[in-house]
């Protein structure tokens, strides 16, 4: 059985995706302040960064799903 197939996951998609990510939460985070109903500076990164976090693992698994649908869509047009 000679299958050959892919790597699904390579060091260049995680880096990809690292990347992505951390710009997406940093992007969130920046966002997320002025919405934080606190006063401290503390408590207001927290919020934001608590916020920010959820925020990005929901699109890690929209991303990840993306990356799903278009290797299918690209596999079936051969």
């Amino acid at each position: 059985m000679a299958n050959s197939e892919q790597k699904l996951v390579t060091r260049g998609s995680l880096a990809v995706d690292a990347v992505l990510l951390a710009v997406f939460f940093v992007f969130f985070f920046e966002i997320l302040k002025s919405h934080v109903p606190a006063t401290e500076p503390m408590w207001i990164n927290i919020g934001s960064a608590y916020t920010a976090s959820c925020l990005t693992g929901v699109f890690w698994l929209a991303l990840q799903m993306f990356r799903v649908v278009l290797r299918f869509h690209r596999e079936s047009k051969k």
